[in-house]
């Protein structure tokens, strides 16, 4: 068994390790609303689900050298934002989404995403994906290195679920992970999909 001291390792070499380890991780595009209107769409596989009871998200919305990114800054200031749960069919153009845009051009309507409206904020979110949760924010905890901001741990409320009526059973109220199709974020370039599903009982 290798051990590594974090504190003696470079930030990228802690990163490789927590990436590469911490898998199958699930992968959050995240519509926000910035202060002009423009509709900012960003993908993120620091994502999970933080409650539910009541029902919330978390989304950690990683810094670069200390410069907060438009999805954070959009959230903290609108305290609205719209998650989707990226899969097989919209991972390409997500993906695309990555790319760094100016703060006033959208990463949505650069891939030609279809808006759909929100019933509960005014963040709208996009058709292409099985998955959307309208949030507002619950609350947001800066994370640090030293004195520098490095990340911005972000809680969102879901106070919508929108979710294809394909995916759904509505008997037992669960969604189908095959009809999903849900895709997760591994290391470097690699992603994965849901391979083989096994079930164990849970001991009473």
């Amino acid at each position: 068994m290798l051990s590594f001291d974090p504190k003696n390792q470079t930030v990228r070499e802690n990163y490789k390790l927590l990436i590469g380890t911490v898998i199958p991780r699930p992968i959050a595009f995240v519509t926000s609303v910035a202060e002009d209107g423009t509709i900012n769409g960003a993908p993120f596989s620091f994502f999970n689900v933080a409650s539910s009871h009541p029902p919330m998200l978390s989304v950690a919305v990683q810094r670069t050298n200390g410069v907060q990114k438009d999805t954070a800054r959009n959230i903290l200031a609108k305290k609205e934002f719209v998650i989707h749960v990226v899969d097989g069919t919209n991972v390409e153009k997500i993906n695309e989404t990555a790319a760094t845009l100016p703060p006033d051009e959208s990463e949505v309507e650069k891939e030609n995403f279809t808006l759909v409206p929100s019933d509960e904020i005014s963040v709208p979110g996009i058709k292409e994906a099985k998955v959307r949760f309208e949030c507002v924010l619950e609350t947001c905890v800066p994370l640090r290195e030293g004195e520098r901001i490095s990340s911005d741990f972000i809680i969102g409320r879901v106070v919508k679920f929108h979710v294809d009526k394909e995916i759904y059973d509505a008997q037992s109220g669960r969604i189908n992970e095959k009809k999903l199709g849900a895709v997760s974020r591994l290391a470097g370039t690699n992603y994965a999909h849901i391979g083989d599903v096994f079930s164990l009982q849970r001991p009473k």
